[in-house]
């Protein structure tokens, strides 16, 4: 089989990678339109239980990206000069292009062959292809072709968002949520290598409008968002990489494939950043098509049929979720205005996946915290 892979990012390397190494034969080409040592963004985020999917196929990738990894097994929230941890939620994170690299190194390691720094303006280049997946990501050209037969539908978020990384250390997944005279801020905060950190700045579109951003330089906006969370940051700058301000993409596409065409990754579907499983998607999606393509060796339409049959509602529970989480950041602002340890409770259980139940026992001295103070509290016919 001869195939085309389109874009050099997790999901594309890693399907790349997987299908060459168990069908050496194959001809599999892959194209990115940036250099190899091109990436935007800092870090990238997973769950603790997000790189199992990768233990029982993949043993010797899944350890290759946990040895690069910083872990915790907290999250910290600031708001109205307190902070609160919440207990037993772990995560580990890791730069984005040294999983970049890794992956590239597995990538060479079994005879794919690279095309960097190649910029596609048609797909008629692929004419001689049985495969193209594509894997190009938001704007895939892939999709944007044929967006009437894949179904696409995109959409925006209201709220606006920047990201930065940092050289301050931050010993858990923390958020910091700010109020200032022209509107609230939240901050997500993460270390993904020993002296550098994420930092994703958010704001409601009005604040944003408040602030002038619109009009604001890169260095101008930033040197706003460092004064604005001078306290958190500690003298230590904001580093830019693109960090522009956007609206988060809502992609969603109801045929996951077009004649020898097939989408992964966020060229396929978009999770909000707030529940940090966009990478995770796209290396599950590498896998589960890998998958189909060999269930069905001799039927490529059965094949990738197959593939949308058995990956898709997965992916709909996990995007439904993670849209139940932006709305609740859509409405942080008013959501500040709780007390501290209702605003906490809140937040944890923001996408609807987290009952008290199962809070109590991931998180138990968050929760007895939580329920104390709920005890305490006065009975509303005792408030003055």
């Amino acid at each position: 089989m001869r195939i085309a892979v389109l874009g050099g990012g997790p999901g594309g390397l890693y399907f790349a990678y997987l299908w060459k190494r168990r069908h050496p034969e194959a001809q599999v080409d892959l194209f990115e339109q940036n250099a190899a040592g091109a990436t935007w963004g800092f870090g990238v985020v997973f769950s603790d239980q997000a790189l199992e999917f990768l233990r029982a196929d993949d043993p010797e990738t899944a350890d290759t990206i946990a040895a690069g990894m910083e872990s915790w097994k907290n999250i910290t929230l600031n708001i109205h000069g307190e902070s609160v941890t919440i207990d037993g939620v772990g995560f580990s994170a890791i730069g984005r292009l040294a999983l970049l690299q890794a992956l590239q190194a597995s990538v060479a390691s079994v005879g794919v062959t690279p095309h960097y720094d190649t910029h596609i303006e048609s797909l008629d280049r692929f004419a001689g292809y049985d495969l193209i997946v594509a894997a190009d990501g938001l704007n895939s050209l892939v999709r944007r072709s044929f967006e009437g037969d894949f179904g696409t539908s995109l959409s925006y978020a209201s709220n606006k968002f920047a990201w930065y990384g940092t050289t301050k250390r931050f010993e858990t997944l923390s958020q910091t949520f700010i109020e200032t005279e022209l509107g609230a801020f939240n901050a997500h905060h993460y270390r993904y290598a020993p002296n550098m950190s994420t930092f994703l700045i958010e704001c409601g579109r009005a604040t944003w409008q408040r602030y002038g951003f619109a009009e604001k330089t890169v260095e101008e906006s930033k040197a706003i968002c460092e004064r604005i969370f001078a306290d958190v940051l500690d003298g230590h700058p904001l580093i830019s990489n693109k960090s522009m301000w956007r609206n988060f993409p809502w992609v969603w596409n109801e045929h996951w494939s077009f004649k020898n065409m097939v989408l992964i990754g966020d060229a396929l579907h978009s999770a909000h950043f707030s529940i940090g499983s966009g990478t995770r998607l796209a290396m599950e999606d590498a896998l589960a098509l890998t998958k189909a393509l060999e269930a069905e060796p001799d039927d490529l339409a059965s094949a990738l049929a197959r593939y949308q049959a058995a990956r898709k509602p997965i992916v709909q529970k996990l995007v439904a979720a993670a849209r139940t989480s932006a709305d609740w950041y859509e409405n942080f602002a008013t959501h500040m205005q709780r007390d501290v340890m209702d605003f906490a409770y809140s937040y944890i259980t923001r996408s609807g996946r987290i009952d008290p139940q199962r809070l109590r026992a991931m998180s138990p001295a968050f929760m007895a915290r939580y329920e104390a103070v709920r005890r305490t509290e006065p009975t509303q016919e005792s408030r003055p």
